[in-house]
């Protein structure tokens, strides 16, 4: 069974386009979703008590896997392994990243009001203050700075067309504290100073919803408000010219646009899987892999279609509810990649042209000989090296470091008719 549809929000229609999974909806959140999140009572299952009194640790996470097992443990004492491996804890020396730096994250919308995550939340200052009758904007039901969207303070929900960005699915939330989680509470993500603009095109809770229209009018509106970066974990195996026409824009716009290579298991060289694929120069595709280096069985991967490779296995991000819990897929691997672009974007102002930005990050990352003939850089993600590593093997402090030879100059799965999240659950990556 093909796991692997994107639900973000798309512009235009997807009437013409081919279902690619017959399942209904439902039965996919059940058998993908449920079991991670734990139904209604995920906060419970997920739930992280507070930190011992001067530690700046984790308790391990009491979770259910993908069959619904519970995971105890002791106090968590190592770094999650994903910021171990990207070297991100190194890169935070040269740069956390920067509030006027801003990612549109396309998916599911977000817990607003989880303590890693409420103070970096993007603000549209045409939605704030008060109106000329003193009302506050944020809440006074009028499109104040006129750009066709009510009280979008943080962003806006394209699945019901509301300002409503709670995240009723888990995803979004996940992913955007893997981008840049702010570290205030208990988890620091990626770059935890960013502004992460909340852009919700999937919902669980609507049915008949088109994610290809909204996500093409998620993409204009992070366009049209100015974002660094869009950050869309999601996809399907039918191109769509809205959409392709849409990014193309944002290209001429000078943004990033990362995307996940997608959890269907195949060579994308062969068989494509859209966004990923257009072939644009802004877009930046991404792939998972393990903590030993492998590409995940549910993973994509190409050659010539793939860039880099990323963490995407069991890693721990911030969930609904205020709590944390760990996920697996491409999904995953594209919220990484996103992170270390802001923070390359933050310590270099000057390198902003989306095509510089990737080819920085192949060029920077640490080659592995298990990706030859799998990612195009055959090369794994890594922020420390991509912010040291300024030029032809030159450091930020014009020293040549010693391993300079080495560069080179889900899945948590919700199916719709065309689109998946590109997220693979522990369960689906062990068939």
């Amino acid at each position: 069974m093909n796991n692997s549809e994107d639900t973000s929000p798309k512009y235009p229609t997807s009437s013409t386009r081919k279902p690619t999974h017959t399942l209904p909806i439902s039965k996919y959140i059940a058998a993908s979703v449920l079991p991670l999140l734990g139904g209604i009572a995920f906060t419970a299952s997920l739930g992280l008590g507070g930190p011992e009194e001067g530690s700046s640790l984790l308790p391990a996470q009491q979770q259910h896997d993908s069959t619904g097992r519970h995971i105890a443990g002791e106090l968590v004492t190592e770094k999650p392994w994903g910021l171990q491996m990207t070297e991100a804890e190194k890169a935070w020396r040269l740069s956390k990243g920067s509030r006027k730096l801003t990612v549109a994250v396309i998916d599911t919308g977000i817990d607003a009001n989880h303590p890693d995550l409420k103070d970096n939340l993007w603000t549209n200052e045409g939605e704030t203050g008060l109106d000329a009758e003193g009302r506050d904007k944020a809440s006074n039901g009028i499109d104040d700075d006129g750009n066709g969207y009510i009280d979008d303070v943080h962003g806006w929900n394209f699945a019901f067309n509301n300002n409503n960005i709670r995240d009723d699915h888990g995803h979004g939330t996940h992913i955007a504290g893997i981008i840049g989680a702010s570290g205030r509470a208990r988890l620091m993500g990626v770059s935890p100073d960013v502004s992460l603009m909340v852009l919700k095109y999937f919902d669980p809770k609507k049915p008949n919803q088109d994610p290809l229209a909204a996500t093409v009018e998620a993409i204009h509106y992070a366009i049209e408000q100015g974002a660094d970066v869009i950050n869309y974990s999601g996809g399907g195996l039918s191109p769509n010219r809205a959409e392709k026409e849409a990014i193309e824009l944002a290209a001429k716009k000078g943004i990033l646009f990362v995307a996940a290579a997608g959890n269907e298991r195949t060579n994308s060289d062969v068989q494509a899987y859209y966004p990923a694929d257009y072939g644009l120069p802004n877009i930046l595709s991404i792939t998972a892999i393990d903590d030993h280096s492998r590409i995940l069985k549910t993973s994509n991967y190409g050659e010539r279609t793939v860039h880099l490779a990323a963490p995407g296995e069991n890693i721990l991000s911030t969930l609904p509810g205020g709590t944390y819990g760990e996920l697996t897929g491409t999904s995953q691997a594209t919220a990484f990649a996103t992170g270390v672009a802001v923070l390359l974007m933050s310590a270099r102002p000057e390198l902003r042209d989306p095509a510089a930005i990737i080819e920085h990050l192949m060029r920077t990352g640490d080659k592995e000989s298990q990706l030859n003939g799998k990612v195009k850089s055959e090369a794994i993600l890594n922020a420390y090296r991509a912010l040291a590593i300024i030029g032809e093997n030159v450091s930020a402090s014009g020293v040549e470091p010693a391993n300079a030879g080495e560069f080179q100059a889900d899945d948590f799965t919700i199916s719709t008719k065309d689109r998946s999240i590109a997220t693979t659950s522990p369960q689906q990556q062990s068939q």
